[in-house]
């Protein structure tokens, strides 16, 4: 699970037993703040609190500024300086300057309700994405998506919604005359392996590490073992009886491992006929060439081929499983991200 989600879902848990809770949110940044845009941390009126703003620098000053917030019921923006010791402490070359909101979460209308908290949650396992628009000066709060905007955010383009929820970058944005900080929440990223060999168990780690969530595919139970990928979701099963349970979307990548046409084929079948953000696939360019022709025979085009990065992994020389299970790993990130290797 998402370390994002879990401190939400400790703030969902204190607001069931029937509390308000504060949340404390980055919204913008300068210098070399210690936390991006987006960061959040909960505070309970106990002063117990989860997640983080700063990296330890300004926890203490927004624990109190948030239970102010939770005693008098005025939300507020605050302002605080990194200065160049502290940054050095942090280990980061400079000082620098973050903004954070501190709102309040309850079942009650003030604030950001529980039952918008819990939509958010779910988007872990329903595979829908949200945005959560916070009004800085009123604190008004909504949620978006593609279907409906809250009241004040009929303007906002579709196309910078679209930006929002593909970069999934945090921005603090002015809309019709009102400044809205625009937090958004996906699932998590997934990684689907075909072929549980030894490249895979370097990859599942790698990725593991990254925040993805892993499935290994592979019929043979001698592979795909609990004991070679225990922190993955394991299915025992042929690439054409699994991939249509999977729920393939933008979030996903796919990693084809086995050089088996009867593994592989069936695999790349099913990512080129989803949003799949990222097709690997293993082998030799010969290899490549093969598999494109017995992929376009089944109907998909060149363009449909050209999602698929084959050889996989970026050029790097990788030599060892690990090594190539590095490339993979990196290349996935720049197609995540947009950005392509020089």
């Amino acid at each position: 699970m998402s370390g994002e989600y879990d401190i939400l879902e400790e703030i969902s848990a204190w607001c069931a037993e029937g509390e308000s809770v504060a949340l404390a949110t980055v919204i913008q940044t300068w210098g070399s703040a210690p936390r991006p845009i987006g960061s959040q941390m909960g505070i309970r009126k106990s002063g117990a609190f989860i997640g983080s703003v700063s990296g330890g620098c300004v926890e203490g000053a927004v624990i109190e500024e948030a239970l102010d917030v939770l005693e008098t019921g005025q939300m507020r923006r605050l302002e605080y300086g990194v200065t160049n010791d502290q940054a050095w402490e942090l280990g980061l070359p400079c000082g620098g300057t973050i903004q954070i909101i501190i709102q309040i979460v309850s079942s009650a209308s003030a604030g950001l309700r529980k039952e918008d908290l819990d939509r958010i949650i779910a988007v872990q396992t329903n595979h829908t994405q949200l945005i959560l628009a916070t009004n800085v000066e009123t604190f008004e709060t909504g949620l978006m998506d593609e279907a409906g905007r809250p009241e004040g955010l009929q303007t906002l383009p579709a196309q910078n919604l679209d930006a929002i929820l593909t970069s999934q970058k945090s921005q603090l944005t002015d809309i019709a005359n009102a400044s809205w900080f625009l937090r958004p929440f996906a699932p998590p990223l997934r990684l689907i392996i075909v072929g549980a060999v030894h490249i895979a168990e370097h990859l599942c780690t790698i990725a593991g590490a990254a925040g993805y969530d892993v499935t290994i595919v592979d019929p043979r139970p001698a592979f795909a073992s609990a004991d070679r990928f225990a922190d993955a979701k394991i299915e025992v099963a042929w690439p054409d009886e699994v991939m249509p349970q999977l729920d393939i979307d933008s979030r996903t990548a796919l990693v084809a491992l086995t050089h088996d046409p009867k593994l592989d084929d069936a695999a790349l079948m099913a990512a080129l006929n989803s949003a799949c953000f990222y097709i690997g696939a293993l082998g030799s360019r010969k290899n490549q060439a093969k598999r494109l022709d017995r992929l376009r025979e089944t109907g998909h085009s060149d363009d449909d081929l050209a999602r698929i990065h084959g050889p996989v992994g970026l050029p790097i020389g990788a030599q060892s499983p690990a090594e190539i299970a590095i490339a993979i790993a990196a290349e996935m990130t720049a197609a995540l991200r947009g950005k392509t290797p020089s």
